[in-house]
């Protein structure tokens, strides 16, 4: 299983990882929008992709054709851990040494749509304060792995879950019932 997470989740690492360093020139065209998301959530999902083939590769190459539920969602998992790993790491990378500003551009960005909303200026200065203190939090490496690592990983966990439910098979005996369930039987 440890050959299988670890190939397939650099394979995914590095695409998702690749992904964001190429689309990071464009970064303010692109902007924090709507068109942000969708292009950001969309190479993740590209690039989890191969939690399906890695957890079909183990399914198929070390279990034998047969996967229950579980290890499949572990595999999926482990996969999607190693993979949401690599994308942190390319993050604390481009943040520290390429886009020191981004929080600041985030931050303005933040208080546009604030003030595009109707906010009132209190509510304004209130969250133009919030900014400042997350701001100060994100310049610790710590929180920015922290935060970053909420952006691929629940995607990674829903791919693994779908992955898992589809790639599941339970071993069957030679009369052609299912083994799986049966008592002291493990498939």
């Amino acid at each position: 299983m440890k050959n299988t997470v670890i190939r397939y989740g650099l394979i995914s690492g590095a695409l998702i990882s690749l992904m964001m360093v190429l689309t990071m020139p464009f970064h303010d065209q692109i902007g924090f929008g709507t068109t942000g998301l969708v292009v950001g959530y969309t190479t993740m999902v590209l690039a989890f992709l191969l939690i399906y083939f890695g957890v079909r590769s183990y399914r198929d190459t070390v279990a034998g054709g047969t996967v229950r539920f579980g290890r499949a969602l572990a595999v999926g998992v482990l996969i999607a851990a190693v993979s949401s790993l690599c994308y942190v790491a390319t993050w604390q990378v481009v943040y520290y040494k390429f886009m020191p500003d981004f929080m600041d551009k985030y931050a303005a960005h933040e208080l546009t749509k604030e003030r595009a909303s109707g906010a009132s200026e209190e509510q304004i200065a209130t969250r133009k304060a919030e900014m400042e203190k997350f701001a100060v939090m994100y310049r610790n490496p710590f929180y920015n792995a922290a935060f970053t690592i909420m952006e691929p990983l629940p995607v990674g966990l829903i791919v693994a879950l779908i992955s898992a439910a589809i790639l599941s098979r339970r071993r069957k005996r030679a009369d052609g019932d299912i083994m799986a369930g049966a008592p002291g039987v493990r498939a």
